[in-house]
């Protein structure tokens, strides 16, 4: 049994060191990566938006894709949208993504017949299922180009397995967004700075990369997942309720005028998208996300650029230059839950 402490990011602050570096315009927030078994490389902006219903649009990668970011598409795309979609000079932004099913596998069949699918992501709830990385492994036989995210893990072993059996980036997180209430069902979970940490040391040691997916509420959170090991973060509820994602939007009458305030985001796991996709929670199973109302902040490009802002605010503040620096340059101090509380931290 384990019952070391572990951390999630508001337990931590990242500590200032002495900086040759004058401006926020001497960093660079670009990456190239290489794989531990696809064949190409890949430059941009190592941000991603989730694939969930709200943020995993056409129109959300369209937008990052300015920035050279990341959208992993919505399983529940149609086919002829993500065939344009992918088929576009934003394309080499985007993801396809899918679950582990014989009839999404066929899916990925019928979209890669019509256009070239260069990014894969693989995603269930539950990551450690031996079926699931003999899936990974399936596809990896089949698409041996492609570059794939699998998940979600949380711990080494978990990690170590999706990228022995051909996984490029192993998506790490469990509980920790903030639509994901397995942890308050299931009791399942690992704190996300403790487990970016860990399981960057076990992909790294193998050539392979990690994702971190959620637990990020503020551009200061991003940081902390980077410095503390992730090649790529994944953001849902930080690019919930912006003009490019889908879902219900909320209005209210002001001066006369309707104007939008709130918009639904929710979870992959609730119930409202068990009914969407499913046709309902199975007798068997439990809900594992929320439906809520975030408010609604317009284009995502300001949400983008703050976030863009921070890393490159935290990147002068500890002397690095490049993004690949940051996990050797960064040091991390705890703070206290007393001093948390005073801040208003969770």
């Amino acid at each position: 049994m384990d019952l070391e402490s572990k951390l999630d990011f508001s337990d931590v602050l990242i500590c200032p060191r002495p900086s040759a570096l004058n401006s926020r315009e001497d960093v660079s927030l670009t990456r190239t990566y290489k794989f531990v078994h696809a064949p190409s490389t890949w430059t941009g902006t190592p941000i991603m938006a989730s694939n969930m219903d709200a943020t995993g649009t056409v129109a959300m990668a369209k937008a990052l894709a300015q920035e050279d970011a990341i959208g992993c598409l919505s399983k529940y795309i149609d086919r002829a949208t993500l065939i344009d979609a992918l088929g576009h000079h934003d394309g080499r932004h985007a993801f396809f993504s899918m679950g582990a099913t014989s009839a999404e596998l066929d899916r990925l069949r019928s979209v890669a017949d019509s256009v070239a699918v260069s990014k894969i992501s693989i995603e269930v709830a539950n990551g450690y299922r031996d079926s699931f990385v003999k899936f990974v492994a399936d596809v990896r036989r089949e698409f041996p180009a492609a570059i794939i995210l699998a998940g979600s893990v949380c711990t080494p072993d978990g990690t170590v397995a999706l990228i022995n059996a051909g996984a490029d980036i192993a998506r790490v997180g469990i509980g920790s967004g903030s639509v994901c209430i397995t942890r308050s069902i299931a009791g399942i979970g690992y704190p996300q700075l403790s487990a970016v940490i860990e399981c960057s040391d076990a992909a790294h040691d193998l050539g392979g990369l990690i994702c971190s997916d959620g637990g990020c509420t503020v551009p200061g959170d991003v940081c902390k997942a980077f410095c503390a090991g992730a090649d790529f973060v994944m953001l849902g509820a930080m690019f919930a309720g912006h003009k490019e994602c889908d879902g219900e939007i909320f209005y209210e009458e002001r001066d006369g005028q309707k104007r939008p305030v709130r918009m639904k985001f929710y979870g992959m796991a609730s119930k409202v998208a068990q009914d969407e996709h499913c046709g309902g929670v199975p007798a068997y199973a439990a809900a594992e996300g929320k439906c809520v109302a975030v408010p609604y902040r317009g284009p995502v490009a300001a949400t983008l650029t703050e976030i863009l802002g921070g890393l490159r605010s935290m990147m002068t503040y500890i002397d690095a230059a490049e993004m690949v620096a940051l996990k050797d340059k960064a040091r991390f101090v705890r703070v206290s839950r007393q001093l948390n509380t005073l801040y208003g931290v969770a």
